[in-house]
């Protein structure tokens, strides 16, 4: 698989056709044109220093002009609903095409997919394995494509999932923790999806309403969402699982009778929300999680650039003292850093490239590091270096 993208972007299969995410795409950067169209008003809008917001308002708009959607993920699920067996067999069908239409058309993101219905349930699950074998084996798959497996109990329904999948090897797995049986089995999850596990994606909330949370306590910061996130840290440390982190359920979307102001007044105050909740997963070693809607989108790269970009400097020069002196324990100001801060800052690094908030080509000048060692595990660089 390709690194890690920041996002997921969730559509209902009902409404896929081979150039859904191009329109996606335009759409997230008509919002961003039109709600925070300068620097200025990133200032306003996010509470960030203007020399800051200068540099994220360049990067956001050459990232919505590029690369708008990292990945997108076909559901089947909430997002779809429950329908007749004709109308899923409809869409999956529909999907396959729209799909093939699309790999044709080299129109889908750097990671694309499918979210199908629970395995918990035999009805759910045969549903699902129906959608996945009509999608299957219709579609041309696009490279990296996964399917996404939701609300799971018991390592079984992975397996299962797996199991369907033995005739497309390329097809990774992602399995969702919106349980609580699920988090106190997370390695177990895993190896049941024999070793096409790519990420393990947390829904937050179905996870609190199954603990008994009521809607109108239900946020990503619930001190239950940071217990499982926790868990989710702990279980999967260097799996080399990707973790991603939940949806911000307010939407920017503006009331058609509204003023300009009001329009404006009800997207910014959505962004602000998303954004804090993409600032807190960041915080939290979440460096991915959903969008449900394309005018979330510069919220997001908002958040991501300006949590990478806003310590760089100082991060720069503690990791180039850092290597100068041959990775033993050094002190810039204040701050102490031996290898195990000198691990984080490489983690810092490798995540801030990418992003996108600063280019491979400038590592060695803001590392110390030579573009060889770059993406080698901090042990290794230091090993290497001693024989030197």
């Amino acid at each position: 698989m390709t690194y890690q993208p920041i996002h997921t972007l969730y559509g209902g299969a009902h409404l896929f056709k081979s150039n859904t995410c191009t329109k996606l795409g335009a759409l997230a950067q008509r919002a961003f044109a039109e709600y925070a169209p300068d620097a200025h008003s990133l200032t306003r809008i996010f509470a960030m220093p203007f020399d800051l917001a200068a540099q994220v308002h360049q990067r956001v708009t050459d990232k919505l002009t590029r690369e708008p959607i990292e990945d997108f993920r076909i559901d089947f699920e909430d997002g779809f609903g429950y329908r007749s067996d004709e109308d899923e067999d409809a869409a999956a069908d529909n999907a396959a095409r729209e799909t093939t239409s699309a790999v044709q058309a080299s129109l889908l993101p750097r990671l694309f997919g499918i979210r199908v219905k629970s395995f918990h349930a035999e009805s759910t699950k045969a549903r699902a394995l129906r959608t996945l074998d009509r999608f299957l084996s219709q579609a041309t798959l696009p490279e990296n494509f996964v399917v996404t497996l939701p609300k799971i109990t018991r390592p079984e329904e992975v397996a299962a999932l797996a199991e369907a999948l033995r005739p497309y090897p390329q097809a990774g797995v992602e399995i969702m923790i919106e349980t609580p049986q699920s988090i106190f089995v997370l390695p177990k999850l895993v190896e049941a999806a024999g070793g096409r596990c790519v990420a393990a994606h947390f829904g937050a909330y179905d996870y609190m309403a199954s603990l008994g949370i009521t809607a109108a306590n239900q946020d990503l910061h619930h001190t239950a969402c940071e217990f499982a996130r926790s868990m989710m840290l702990v279980s999967l440390a260097e799996s080399g699982v990707w973790l991603v982190d939940g949806a911000t359920n307010l939407l920017p979307i503006p009331p058609r009778d509204g003023t300009p102001q009001e329009k404006s007044d009800i997207v910014q105050r959505a962004w602000r929300v998303h954004y804090d909740n993409i600032r807190h997963s960041l915080y939290n070693g979440f460096y991915q999680s959903w969008d449900l809607h394309p005018a979330q989108i510069p919220a997001r790269l908002v958040a991501v650039q300006s949590f990478f970009l806003e310590g760089l400097g100082d991060a720069s020069l503690r990791m180039r003292n850092f290597m100068a002196q041959a990775a033993q324990a050094t002190r810039v100001g204040s701050v102490f850093d031996d290898a195990a801060t000198g691990r984080g800052l490489l983690n810092y690094f490798q995540k801030t490239v990418d992003c996108g908030a600063v280019a491979e080509s400038e590592i060695p000048r803001l590392t110390g590091l030579t573009a060889e060692e770059f993406r080698l595990p901090l042990q290794q660089i230091l090993q290497a270096r001693s024989r030197t």
